[in-house]
């Protein structure tokens, strides 16, 4: 897997941040595409947009990494990961080396596991999700695809989040909460119980 060259859709912050793992990881990122091409200091050469891509490389020759992010409910992550599954490209996961998981974690094509997060025993983590940095995941939760677990969100026992979801930084979903799909937690957010807006 690490012998495939990878290419980064987007190119912010959060790009940024999977750049810096997948180095430490020693995977080979050849560039980065994004809509805004005039972005400075970006630290791998920007190859063009999303279509450029698709002209430029084929399935085969290249993993994907997701760097869309994002503070709220938004699809575009899930667009663009959408997009390219379409046409027969693969998204790599990417687990940061100081991430904690146990043996029996079940994670997704793309999803990403950043910097000092801990995923416990019996949890599934959904295709295209991020778990960021220093979120806690307690045993046996289920977090669907396309969601966001910001940074220093806690997720304790049993808990399940639906499809394409955002738990802010710092929120607290406390034993054998229900998220029903694309719901919005806010940050410092405590939930139990059932939650939907």
């Amino acid at each position: 897997m690490k012998n495939r060259p990878v290419v980064l859709i987007g190119a912010g912050g959060h790009a940024k941040v999977l750049v810096d793992a997948l180095r430490l990881l020693k995977i080979n990122v050849v560039g980065a595409a994004d809509l805004h091409l005039g972005i400075q200091g970006f630290s791998v050469p920007l190859i063009g947009k999303d279509e450029d891509v698709i002209k430029k490389y084929k399935p085969g020759e290249i993993y994907l990494v997701n760097g869309v992010a994002g503070t709220r409910v938004s699809p575009l992550r899930q667009r663009v990961y959408e997009r390219f599954k379409k046409r027969k490209f693969k998204f790599l996961s990417v687990i940061h080396p100081s991430a904690v998981i146990a043996k029996d974690v079940k994670i997704g094509e793309g999803a990403q596991v950043m910097a000092g997060a801990v995923i416990q025993t019996g949890s599934l983590i959904g295709e295209n999700s991020i778990i960021n940095t220093r979120a806690s995941v307690d045993h046996d939760c289920h977090v669907g695809a396309h969601v966001h677990i910001a940074p220093g969100a806690i997720l304790c026992g049993g808990v399940r989040v639906g499809d394409g979801c955002h738990v802010g930084a710092g929120a607290i979903l406390i034993q054998n909460a229900r998220i029903r799909e694309k719901q919005f937690i806010k940050a410092g957010e405590r939930v139990q119980g059932e939650f939907h807006r």
